[in-house]
């Protein structure tokens, strides 16, 4: 089972990116995240005549979350709570073959010492209290994403230089910590415990040619998942690609 995840920064300025990534590696989930569009604006036709289904939720100019999945999904979750929730543009579980895959934009956090700096901790909080509720972490799950946390200093470029940024300052590291365990493992940082690979470039200074970059688009799974991870890494093609998003996708396969 193959799932990926991947911050579009847009998907209409992306949407030939994702299909041609779809067309060239056909995985079984792929999360997208800032899809930036309204739900009556989301391409599904295109995705549908990929051969994939869609379930998203979006608004205009901001945030939104996406699912693409190549089986019907078994069960949808939008948001934190039942019924109306302001975070379904934000947050998306997806049951397939009987494994929720949680899609998750976490706040960017805008600067430390802002209301939206306190926004993202809580909203940390707030997702620990989700699984809590919601899952079992002896079973398997899936949770991914634009985390917007690089969790340790190996996930930054000069990481003395980032120490006040909001999504490197300790604050924000705890609280992901914090999260990650309730029951998840880094499947990536699993199998690579040592590589220096990022996931996101600022389009700024040639920052991707430099590789001054971030590890902040993750992919994590319960043990009882963790442990049936047979591979992880990160498609770099996307990011190079005309018109690219400031990410690219991150991927792993699960031997379910």
């Amino acid at each position: 089972m193959k799932i990926a995840t991947y911050n579009v920064n847009s998907i209409r300025r992306r949407l030939e990116i994702v299909t041609d990534w779809l067309e060239r590696n056909r995985p079984d989930v792929l999360c997208l995240q800032e899809t930036k569009v309204q739900d009556d604006d989301f391409p599904a036709g295109v995705f549908r005549d990929c051969g994939y289904h869609a379930t998203f939720r979006g608004m205009k100019a901001y945030n939104g979350v996406a699912t693409l999945t190549l089986a019907e999904p078994e069960s949808v979750v939008h948001g934190m709570q039942d019924g109306p929730d302001s975070e379904d543009v934000r947050i998306l579980q997806t049951v397939i073959r009987g494994i929720p895959i949680i899609n998750t934009y976490v706040p960017q956090g805008y600067k430390i010492g802002t209301d939206k700096y306190a926004f993202k901790l809580d909203w940390f909080r707030r997702l620990r209290n989700y699984f809590e509720q919601r899952l079992d972490p002896d079973k398997p799950t899936v949770w991914l994403g634009d985390l917007n946390v690089a969790p340790e200093p190996i996930d930054v470029y000069h990481p003395d230089r980032r120490v006040n940024d909001v999504d490197f300052h300790i604050d924000a590291r705890n609280a992901y910590r914090e999260t990650v365990s309730w029951g998840f493992v880094d499947v990536f940082r699993k199998l690579h415990p040592d590589r220096v690979q990022y996931t996101y470039w600022d389009y700024f200074r040639n920052a991707f040619d430099n590789n001054w970059g971030w590890r902040i688009d993750h992919i994590l799974a319960t043990p009882p998942l963790a442990g049936r991870c047979v591979k992880a890494d990160v498609d770099l093609d996307p990011r190079r690609a005309p018109g690219a998003s400031d990410h690219t996708v991150m991927w792993a396969e699960f031997d379910v």
